[in-house]
């Protein structure tokens, strides 16, 4: 797969030039994310901005114009789009500043912050269907995103060999986590809703990145994205407390109707399940596709949150199983994977 080159920045400073006149020293890099993006900063007489390198093979820039201008819309704080080259795949951005929840979250502040990003979300969920063209997270995608647990954690990562008893296990868990997914209400999901694409605004609103894969799909998908972060836990009282909350404010917008909070809880757990399985894989993939082996620490993480899911629904029982035999056992072996006490480290 191509990877972003000293051309591309050559050519990223020229385009940036001739929209937003800068010197070359006046263009710093920005740290990375899980993607192929690469950021710079940009100054030009006491302004900044930030440009965007987004590889054509790769990245979805026309995606993040057109769901910027729906969220924008619906008085979300996204980046402003200054200036855009689709064929080349450049941006120029609003510079929304450094307040990401990840660097900036402690025991503290979480509740403050976390209560402004439920109601974020909230207006996130009442975006206009119309407003933009979103994909449906339908059967098909929600599949494709757990075999990447099997593919790429399981096979590619770990080279565990399954038995058929152990892939009939797999292939039931799933169907019954995407039928979890498909009966629940939809509203427009971000897909990536967590404090890594989450910032503290000056004013107290929360700006929000990362928003260019976004789909109509199941509501509880980003609560959990948010409240059970594959980079950072919390207490699990503290979980339900904001479930409760996020679950009153949905309500009274009219976002849930005739729904027990036992029932949108199953749905919030089980939901978790089936992301956490498609970020084991994702991460697998970073580390060996992509060279990100920074991701394989958080991995216990998500398995952890499927162990404490898996306790209250005996539907889970033959992943869990799974987990606490051949795939930790498999962990324990493999010094590349990282380990509990790293993954408890970061963020916490």
């Amino acid at each position: 797969m191509e990877k972003v080159s000293g051309n591309r920045q050559d050519d990223l400073f020229k385009w940036v030039q001739s929209v937003f006149p800068c010197d070359q020293d006046g263009m710093a890099p920005l740290p990375g994310d899980a993607s192929f993006r690469r950021y710079f900063r940009v100054s030009s007489k006491g302004e900044t901005r930030i440009a965007v390198d987004a590889p054509l093979n790769t990245e979805r820039s026309d995606a993040f114009v057109g769901i910027a201008g729906a969220l924008s819309a619906q008085g979300i704080q996204v980046p402003t789009i200054y200036a855009a080259d689709l064929k080349q795949g450049f941006l120029l951005i609003s510079d929304l500043g450094e307040g990401l929840y990840s660097a900036h979250l402690n025991s503290s502040n979480v509740d403050q912050l976390y209560s402004q990003a439920i109601d974020s979300l909230v207006k996130i969920q009442q975006t206009s269907r119309e407003a933009y063209s979103f994909p449906q997270y339908d059967r098909a995608l929600l599949l494709s995103e757990c075999e990447l647990f099997t593919e790429w954690y399981l096979g590619a990562h770990l080279k565990i060999n399954l038995s058929p008893r152990e892939q009939a296990m797999l292939s039931s868990t799933f169907e019954r986590l995407i039928e979890n997914a498909l009966e629940q209400p939809t509203t427009v999901v971000h897909r990536d809703y967590h404090s890594r694409n989450l910032l503290q605004m000056s004013d107290g609103q929360v700006g929000v990145l990362d928003f260019q894969d976004a789909v109509i799909g199941p509501v509880t998908y980003d609560l959990v994205s948010l409240l059970k972060d594959c980079y950072v836990s919390w207490p699990n009282l503290n979980v339900t407390n904001w479930v409760q909350r996020y679950f009153e404010k949905a309500r009274d917008a009219g976002i849930i109707q005739d729904v027990s909070m036992g029932q949108f809880i199953r749905w919030f757990d089980l939901m978790g399940v089936q992301r956490h399985l498609k970020c084991m894989g994702i991460f697998s993939r970073l580390y060996l596709r992509d060279g990100k082996s920074q991701f394989l620490a958080d991995i216990p993480r998500l398995i952890d949150y499927i162990l404490s899911a898996s306790s209250r629904y005996p539907q889970l029982n033959g992943i869990a199983k799974l987990l606490q035999g051949k795939v930790q056992k498999h962990e324990s072996n493999d010094s590349s994977s990282g380990s509990r006490k790293q993954a408890a480290s970061i963020n916490e």
